[in-house]
Order: structure tokens, then C-alpha cells, then sequence
């Protein structure tokens, strides 16, 4: 049995730990206490029941931790965020069994005030809830795994470019995944290296990440190594920017600044092919029409004539090749009007289906019936239709099918033509060079190599495009667009020098 003295002492010690305690018998009363009067405003607590002192209640709370212990023998803990010993504040009471020194059964209570706690997990939340929006905000995807690739971070812009819902990279997705053949790996070993803007970060590498459905998708990526609180690697980190856009746009730069290029070289060669072409054409009429008069007008040997005849056929030649010059150098006069590019080209196969070369070839239309009309010379594209066409035929030898597409486009601006032949196709490293002037890949004799950089500066001056695709063995086709009639220029005739 302890002293009043000792009792006093060891309720004092119980004081300076600067919580609440209260040991209380089955029928609830208080025996002793530490730090509850001065809470509850009583000079003593003891032999007051507890729940009448603090709860004012008549009867035991129903969750009172206690009766918990009077039921189990076993201590007990409950978690109160108001209503405890200190009203309006978190806490935890802790109840304990004890013997007193008769045997009956007592409860120490403890009450241990979490107001700090409260404001760390208030804290916590909201610097959770700020990452957390802060990566969902981000304009590039940002991705993040743990040791074993498991990946814990995925934002919406990872969703959007990859096509992996949120949840399911979060559930199933490893980062090998994302990274095409041995990707992960390779980031990881210039993560660990010094190559790459010092060890444990990567700044601007190129690498092709994948899809969901599998499609190769370029990025540049920027990746930290995530570090505990030991030095030792916990995952990686991964911001990276979608490049497909930036290598479309690139493309087509290169693509623009290599017409460029063409049109001041095609521009300089006509001002040149223009002044040699003024230069022959006299000449060769002069040639023309005294080989003409010869043969008209004196009995000549056969042998004489025969000459005369070859100094005829290739003077015309020349002259054919200079009017094929004047034209690649737009120095032709122009008739404009809004033609039918349908009536155009029927025109056009009319004038060709019965020569020999298109005997055992097959020419299938497949012309839209209601096209809008397009300002054009009628002459030069009859001259772009049969260049194109004779072109195919000859390829196929003479045997093969071609087809002919129009339509109008899907914004309805400009109207389509397609030319496909079934012949051998055009080799690549020939395919970027066919509209170039004096480029031919026929014998010599066979061809000037102007005819299709005729066809380009006629589609060009009419405010259209060109393009050739082909697969060797799987035939050609020549896409060209050109702009439709406008209200204004609708029952518009006029002639124009280009």
C-alpha cells in the first residue's frame, strides 16, 4: 500500500508529462487523476464518475474504451476527433487494465492530444493534392516508375500521346512498355552514366516510345534517377515531348525549300531555253521551208531527195524541241476560261484511242459526275493530260490498264486528278527527279526530258500541284490539284502571256 506521500509524488511526475490520465474503477469513478481538474474547471475529480464529469452524461459513452477493456481483459485504443478529455481537439484515448492493491479491477486512461498531427496530415494533403495537379497540368506527358519498372506516375498528356487509359498504366502497365525494343534499359544505362548532363539525369535524348495500338512515336525525353532518403536508387522520372508534329512540320519546310530551289533553277534555265529557242526558230523555218521548196519544185535524184527528206524530218524535230523549250519557258501565249477537266481529258483520249500504242491497253474513268469548273487554257492542259498519259502507255509497253480519277476535294476548293498505270513504276532515286528539266531515263533520241517539267510549270502557272508516287512493280500515279473557278472569274475569258 502506497503513502498518500507516494501517491502525491507519482501524480506530480504524471503531471509533467503533460497529458491526460485518470484511473478509474468499474463503476466508472475516478480514483486519480493527472492534468483533468484544471480542464473540467473542478477543484477534484476524484470519486466523480467520468462520463458525468466530462460528458455530463448519465450513463458510460457507448464507444468508451473501458468497457472494451471490462469486456476483453486487453487494452484498448479509440480514435476521437472531438468529444475526448479536450473538447475541439483530436486525440487518441488509450485504455490500460490494472489491479489495485485489493485485486479489484482498475483502467488507467491516457489521452494523447494530436493537434500536431492533425495539421501534418492536413499539410500532407495538400502538398499531395499540389503534385498531384501540378504533373496533370503539365503540357508533356510525365511518367514515373519504382525499381521494377512499376509504374506510379502516369498524367493525362502520357494518356493522351500513348493511348493508355490512366488507371490501366497505373494497374498493369511496366515502363518496358513504353519504350520501343530495349528502351527502358538503354534510358537507364544514360541515366547512370555522365554522357548525358551528369549521373542520374538525361536532358534531351531521342528515343521512340510506343503506343498502345504499337505505332512508333518520336520524343525527346528528359528522365531523373528518383533517390531515397539513403542515396539509393527508388525509380526514375521521365518528362518527355511528342516530336511527330515538330518532324511533319520539318518535312514539309525541307520539302518547300526543295521547290524553291526547283522553281529559281527552272525559272533560270527558261530565261535561258527562251533566248536559245528565239535564236534557232528562225533558222530552222528558213531550213524547213527551202527543203520544202526543193522537193517542190526540182526533179531530183533519189539519193537527193532521200537527203532532203532526213534534213526535213530533222529540222522539224529541232523545231519541235524548241517549241517544247518556249513552252518550258512560258513564253506561249495563254487563252483562259473555265474549263470541265471531265470534257478535257475525254478530249484528250479521243485524239490518242486509236493510235497504235493504245491498241491492247485498257483505260477506265472513273470521273465524278458533277465537278466545279477550274480557270485553265484548254490547249496546255490537253497537253498535260496527253503528255502524262503516253507517258504511262509507254511504260506498260503497250499492254496494261490505266485509270483516270477526278473529284473534288474535301473542302471543296480545288479539283482532283488521278493518273495510274499497272506498268513497272519509277525507281526512287528517279522519282524525285522527273520534273526536272532535261532529266529522262528514256534512249536517246527517244526524249528531250521536258515533257513532264513542262507538265510541272503548266500545272504550277495555273495555280495547281503535281506529285508522283509510284512502287517499283506496282505501276505510278500522278495526283494533280487545281484551284476551282471563283464567283468572280465565272463567265471570264481572257488571254495572258505566263
Amino acid at each position: 500500500m502506497r503513502t498518500d506521500k507516494e501517491r502525491n509524488l507519482l501524480l506530480k511526475a504524471l503531471d509533467t508529462f503533460n497529458r491526460k490520465i485518470v484511473v478509474i474503477s468499474k463503476d466508472f469513478r475516478i480514483l486519480a487523476s493527472a492534468g483533468v481538474d484544471e480542464l473540467v474547471g473542478a477543484r477534484s475529480s476524484s470519486g466523480k464518475q467520468c462520463h458525468q464529469l466530462f460528458y455530463h452524461r448519465p450513463e458510460p459513452c457507448e464507444n468508451c474504451p473501458a468497457k472494451k477493456v471490462l469486456a476483453s481483459g486487453k487494452p484498448s485504443l479509440r480514435d476521437l476527433s472531438t468529444g475526448t478529455l479536450s473538447k475541439q481537439k483530436r486525440a487518441c484515448l488509450y485504455a490500460y487494465p490494472l489491479k489495485d492493491d485489493d485485486g479489484q479491477d482498475v483502467f488507467t486512461i491516457f489521452n494523447f492530444e494530436l493537434p500536431a498531427l492533425e495539421g501534418l496530415e492536413e499539410e500532407l494533403r495538400r502538398a499531395n493534392s499540389f503534385l498531384y495537379n501540378l504533373l496533370q497540368s503539365a503540357c508533356d506527358p510525365v511518367i514515373a516508375s519504382d525499381r521494377k519498372g512499376k509504374i506510379i506516375i502516369f498524367n493525362d498528356e502520357a494518356a493522351k500521346v500513348t493511348g493508355h487509359t490512366v488507371q490501366a498504366a497505373l494497374d498493369h502497365l511496366n515502363i518496358t512498355a513504353i519504350y520501343e525494343g530495349d528502351g527502358a534499359r538503354e534510358v537507364m544505362r544514360h541515366l547512370r552514366s555522365e554522357d548525358h548532363g551528369g549521373a542520374g539525369k538525361l536532358k534531351k535524348y531521342h528515343i521512340n516510345a510506343v503506343g498502345k495500338e504499337g505505332q512508333r512515336i518520336p520524343i525527346s525525353l528528359y528522365a531523373s534517377i528518383i533517390y531515397d532518403e539513403d542515396g539509393q536508387e527508388a525509380g526514375s522520372i521521365g518528362f518527355f515531348h511528342d516530336l511527330r508534329e515538330r518532324i511533319h512540320i520539318q518535312k514539309k519546310l525541307e520539302k518547300t525549300q526543295l521547290q524553291l530551289i526547283q522553281s529559281e533553277k527552272m525559272a533560270s534555265l527558261g530565261k535561258l531555253s527562251a533566248g536559245v529557242a528565239h535564236q534557232l526558230n528562225n533558222p530552222l523555218g528558213g531550213i524547213i521551208l527551202y527543203s520544202q521548196l526543193m522537193l517542190e519544185d526540182y526533179d531530183l535524184e533519189e539519193n537527193a531527195q532521200e537527203d532532203l527528206y532526213r534534213i526535213l524530218k530533222d529540222a522539224q524535230r529541232c523545231r519541235d524541241t524548241v517549241k517544247e523549250l518556249l513552252e518550258f519557258a512560258r513564253q506561249t501565249r495563254q487563252f483562259m476560261k473555265p474549263q470541265n477537266i471531265n470534257m478535257a481529258i475525254d478530249r484528250t483520249l479521243y485524239l490518242i484511242k486509236n493510235q497504235t500504242l493504245f491498241h491492247n491497253i485498257t483505260i477506265r474513268k472513273k470521273m465524278a459526275p458533277f465537278i466545279p469548273m477550274v480557270m485553265a487554257d484548254a490547249q496546255q492542259l490537253g497537253h498535260v493530260f496527253m503528255n502524262i498519259i503516253i507517258n504511262a502507255a509507254q511504260a506498260m509497253e503497250g499492254s496494261g490498264t490505266i485509270t483516270i480519277v477526278t473529284r473534288e476535294s474535301a473542302a471543296k476548293d480545288r479539283v482532283t486528278i488521278e493518273i495510274s498505270d499497272t506498268g513497272p513504276g519509277i525507281p526512287e532515286e528517279n522519282l524525285e527527279h522527273i520534273f526536272e528539266p532535261f532529266y529522262t531515263t528514256k534512249e536517246e533520241g527517244k526524249g528531250t526530258g521536258l515533257g513532264l517539267s513542262v507538265v510541272y510549270g503548266i500545272i504550277e502557272n495555273h495555280g495547281g500541284t503535281i506529285v508522283a508516287r509510284s512502287v517499283t512493280g506496282r505501276g505510278s500515279t500522278f495526283t494533280i490539284e487545281l484551284p476551282v473557278v471563283n464567283d468572280t472569274e465565272k463567265g471570264v475569258e481572257h488571254a495572258e502571256h505566263a
